[in-house]
């Protein structure tokens, strides 16, 4: 059994290396910055910053299924461009549609709303 100790285990930093568009270097330069000196940020307010938070969070968990829209289509029954227009914050994500795109992207429903 590990004992408890004081130090953090994420004071050690290891390299991490990005693809970003060039557009995006500075922006992301002063995130990297930000999150340095003030510790860490919570995750929705990341998100809100750049909109629509469940629009954010289904993109992400489509992404990180590597799930097209149109394959998400297929699996939940959601026409393409109700997702599409979902991911753009263009149409809310009901609690029923939320159960589905769970189901389909192995995630909790609630993160959708």
């Amino acid at each position: 059994m590990q004992a408890l100790t004081k130090k953090h285990h994420t004071d050690n930093r290891v390299p991490l290396h990005l693809m970003v568009h060039p557009a995006n270097i500075a922006a992301i330069k002063n995130y990297v910055d930000s999150l340095e000196k003030s510790g860490s940020t919570p995750w929705r307010e990341v998100a809100a910053k750049r909109g629509n938070i469940p629009a954010s969070v289904l993109r992400g968990a489509r992404s990180k299924e590597e799930v097209t829209q149109t394959r998400l289509s297929e699996l939940t029954g959601i026409p393409q461009r109700h997702i599409s227009e979902m991911e753009r914050g263009k149409r809310p994500i009901g609690k029923e549609t939320a159960r589905k795109l769970a189901v389909a992207l192995k995630t909790d429903y609630r993160v959708f709303l």
